[in-house]
């Protein structure tokens, strides 16, 4: 499956904490295979794997787990061991209850808040005092949260809906494709909603599985990961195992999903999406990753993307990114 790429907006997010202790971000960003000339293009995209080095790279250089964007830092290590005090509790309710627990020893660390109404569990997240302006820190914890909370539990949590305290940002977009859900913005609280039953769940993994888990967490969590509960993400997910030189139509993919194709679109359209976007958006994300991370000429990526000629990939290729295929590689490599 080919890997989603990621906005640069949560890029420069990231490197807030870096920027505002005067490190020198060139450095950093090229440990982590991203070139500088990224940050100046609102379009620019990412691989995840491009986002987990960062992460990892910003980490080490800071030794601080909020990358310098939660009010104290938080030492190498921290999250582990809140890990190995929450995998060894009976169901999920008790390892979240240890987590919180966990992190209150700490000074200006997230605090979090189970509640309920009905057959639906809330976890609310405070981390207010944060010196996070692009919300990179907001979004991240509660991704990494969901996460860890599935991967106990040994299955994904379907959420319901997430709500943020913030306005919503210029890439919301984004945080559909992340949690799998609509999100909700200028809420009182900032808050993920699933179904209760989840936290009845036993925990499965144990102190084994849990060296294993930490060799890419938390960065990779920090990754958003590819989930297929919204109509979008599903299209998505066919399209992405799909080949790319042959993306099957609306109709067919309608068909593997035993709906209609009027069906799937109104779906798309009520997610503010269309078939076409997300084709594109499939279709962007290997040509990025293929110009900045192979040798592969353009017409080769054209080819491999179905075009007939390189110039209609051209054209494409600018609608999406705003550059050609060669200056994109040329700058951004």
């Amino acid at each position: 499956m080919h890997a989603r790429t990621i906005s640069i907006h949560h890029i420069r997010g990231a490197l807030a904490g870096a920027r505002r202790a005067g490190l020198d971000l060139g450095p950093l960003l090229h440990a982590a295979g991203i070139a500088p000339a990224l940050l100046d293009d609102s379009r620019a995209r990412v691989t995840g794997e491009q986002a987990a080095r960062l992460v990892r790279v910003l980490i080490a250089a800071l030794d601080d787990e909020f990358m310098g964007l939660g009010p104290y830092p938080s030492k190498r290590g921290t999250f582990a061991m809140m890990c190995h005090a929450a995998v060894h509790s009976k169901d999920l309710r008790s390892a979240l209850l240890r987590a919180t627990k966990f992190y209150e020893l700490f000074p200006g660390t997230p605090r979090f808040r189970i509640r309920y109404a009905g057959s639906e569990a809330q976890v609310e997240l405070d981390i207010r005092g944060v010196r996070d302006p692009d919300h990179f820190m907001c979004e991240g914890i509660m991704i990494i949260w969901h996460g860890f909370s599935s991967w106990l539990i040994g299955q994904r949590i379907p959420l319901h809906r997430m709500e943020f305290r913030y306005p919503r940002p210029p890439h919301a977009v984004e945080y559909d494709l992340a949690f799998g859900c609509r999100s909700e913005f200028g809420s009182t609280v900032t808050a993920a909603t699933f179904d209760r039953k989840y936290l009845d769940m036993p925990v499965i993994r144990d102190g084994r599985g849990l060296t294993e888990f930490l060799r890419h967490a938390p960065a990779d969590l920090a990754s958003p990961p590819d989930y297929t509960t919204s109509a979008g993400e599903s299209v998505r997910r066919i399209l992405a195992n799909s080949p790319p030189s042959d993306l099957p139509s609306v109709e067919a993919v309608a068909g593997r999903l035993s709906i209609s194709p009027q069906t799937l679109r109104r779906r798309l359209a009520e997610e503010g999406t269309s078939f076409r976007q997300h084709r594109d958006d499939v279709r962007r994300d290997i040509a990025i990753d293929a110009l900045t991370s192979t040798n592969d000429t353009v017409e080769d990526i054209a080819a491999r993307l179905g075009y007939a000629d390189s110039s209609a990939f051209h054209r494409a290729f600018k609608r999406w990114t705003g550059r050609s295929p060669g200056s994109y590689r040329a700058e951004y490599r």
